[in-house]
């Protein structure tokens, strides 16, 4: 059972979009940019298609992913596939099975002023508040880091 809804957030920065892929993919800028929705929040893993990546809170635990598809500069297409507690793996539960795969995707727009991101993700309505209010603050962060 694929998730409830897919919600979409924009963000338009004034800096070339290799800067703005730069800030997200970089282990130092992106624990920057995501803190709204965990402050310590990394990831282990590379952005490359067909990688395995994990998004994890300062305790270790949180999303068990695969890079679906990376074109630098222009589209990144993340797979959730379940979640890692205590060093633990799920992705075959019933809770899991649920929501899972849901998808997160970066899209990257060159425009005259820079970039243009945009962004879709796949949530179900247990997050969609939570991820409503983290998206538009860890957005901003990502403007001023690109805009520095």
């Amino acid at each position: 059972m694929p998730p409830t809804k897919r919600i979409q957030f924009t963000v338009n920065i004034k800096a070339p979009v290799s800067v703005v892929w730069q800030h997200v993919t970089n282990p130092e800028s992106y624990r920057q940019w995501t803190s709204p929705f965990a402050e310590g929040s990394h990831f282990k893993g590379a952005w490359e298609s067909g990688a395995k990546i994990f998004f994890l809170g300062p305790n270790g635990d949180g999303m068990v992913s695969e890079i679906a598809e990376s074109r630098v500069n222009e589209f990144i297409s993340i797979r959730h596939l379940g979640f890692i507690a205590n060093g633990v793996e799920d992705t075959v539960s019933e809770a899991v099975r649920a929501w899972a795969p849901a998808y997160e995707n970066y899209t990257f727009l060159s425009t005259k002023e820079g970039t243009s991101m945009i962004v879709d993700q796949d949530v179900s309505a247990e997050w969609e508040e939570y991820i409503s209010q983290a998206w538009p603050k860890a957005l901003d962060i990502l403007k001023k880091l690109g805009e520095s």
